[in-house]
């Protein structure tokens, strides 16, 4: 066994897609969101829309964390690299993001601030470690998935005695987003018929932590895996909860995800980061208990608190339809920048900044494309 290839059967891949159109019902159609990047770049590689009968309908979801950054939060970081004597580290797609007045942090850097790329957040403890004279801060994003590196990064920090190391906490929450599009919360897509569950941020929070979808929104949720084939089975354990009027949690991605998820992960965020009391997506707008902030005990190493980082809103570029296709309610190739003043070498929003944002994956692999019903675009 391989693991890889084995998920990647064309001829299995297609059976699955006959069974799907065999079962999806005449006249019906199935809205299905997936709430994973992962999910969106594979659909978009994979060309599975165009192996999909034109009953099921895949909606991209807000499961980019790059993307739902709102510009605000990337000024303030933009603005605290430009101090004296600062360090500001992080991945390198959150880089390219632009800020109000189309700058970044790459821009920064150009222009004279120390702003570094990492790979993770231990590069960024290291380069403190070895550069006392500097205060570095480490700009941290992501879903569950990546928070429990972050929290490993404060360990580390606390038990080398770091002073000179904070973190800026943009860590967002899963569930409350996936709830806040449920209930179709100011113009929030709520018409979906199911939804497409996380991969890696269920292997940390496990598949019980959706069990609201269905009991309090009638939704079935299937926790899918990221391979062609985990997608397409997906696809066709939804279908078939549809057709039987259930709403049910299911697993897929067996081999990784348990229902009650990394309990030693969960316990080590829990140490260290507690719910806001809202925070701020770019196109979600403002969701209550949907971020994470530092605990008080560890106030030294929050970076907001240490120099008093207020972000102001900023609205996105009145062209941009970042927002719109976060929220389900428009598909990239709806925004009129899409391609032409927006691609992924000179992005204007940052759905076309992260290789897991919506209109990045289309654009890569030419999915924008018109195609025969039934025939894939060639990657």
């Amino acid at each position: 066994m391989k693991y890889v290839d084995e998920f990647r059967d064309g001829g299995l891949a297609r059976g699955l897609a006959a069974t799907i159109a065999a079962e999806a019902e005449p006249g019906r159609t199935y809205r299905l969101m997936e709430f994973c990047g992962g999910h969106t770049h594979a659909i978009a590689r994979y060309g599975l829309e165009d192996l999909l009968p034109q009953a099921v309908r895949l909606i991209h979801g807000p499961g980019c964390p790059v993307c739902v950054l709102p510009v605000e939060r990337i000024d303030a970081a933009i603005a605290l690299a430009r101090r004296p004597g600062i360090t500001l580290c992080s991945y390198g797609d959150l880089l390219r993001v632009p800020g109000s007045g189309g700058t970044s942090l790459l821009k920064a850097k150009a222009a004279g601030a120390d702003v570094r790329m990492v790979y993770s957040t231990l590069d960024a403890v290291a380069i403190a470690q070895r550069e006392p004279e500097r205060t570095v801060v480490f700009l941290a994003i992501g879903f569950e998935t990546t928070t429990p590196a972050s929290a490993v990064a404060l360990e580390q920090a606390e038990a080398a005695g770091l002073g000179n190391f904070a973190l800026i906490c943009n860590h967002v929450l899963t569930p409350p987003a996936m709830r806040a599009i449920l209930a179709g919360a100011d113009g929030l897509a709520a018409d979906l018929d199911g939804v497409i569950g996380p991969a890696h941020v269920s292997t940390v929070i496990g598949a019980e932590a959706y069990d609201f979808c269905a009991a309090e929104f009638a939704t079935p949720l299937v926790v899918a895996g990221f391979e062609p084939l985990d997608l397409l089975q997906a696809v066709l354990m939804l279908v078939r909860q549809i057709n039987r009027g259930e709403a049910r949690i299911e697993t897929q991605y067996r081999r990784a995800v348990t229902p009650g998820g990394n309990r030693k992960a969960q316990a080590l965020v829990e140490r260290w980061f507690e719910p806001r009391g809202a925070f701020a997506w770019r196109g979600l707008g403002s969701l209550p208990a949907s971020g994470l902030k530092l605990r008080p005990a560890f106030a030294r190493f929050d970076a907001e608190a240490r120099f008093d980082l207020a972000p102001r809103p900023v609205a996105d570029p009145p062209a941009c339809e970042c927002g719109a296709i976060l929220r389900g309610r428009k598909r990239p190739e709806e925004c009129r920048l899409f391609g032409t003043g927006c691609t992924p070498d000179h992005p204007v929003g940052a759905c076309m900044v992260s290789a897991e944002g919506a209109c990045a994956a289309r654009w890569s692999y030419g999915r924008f494309r018109a195609a025969p019903a039934g025939q894939a675009v060639p990657a």
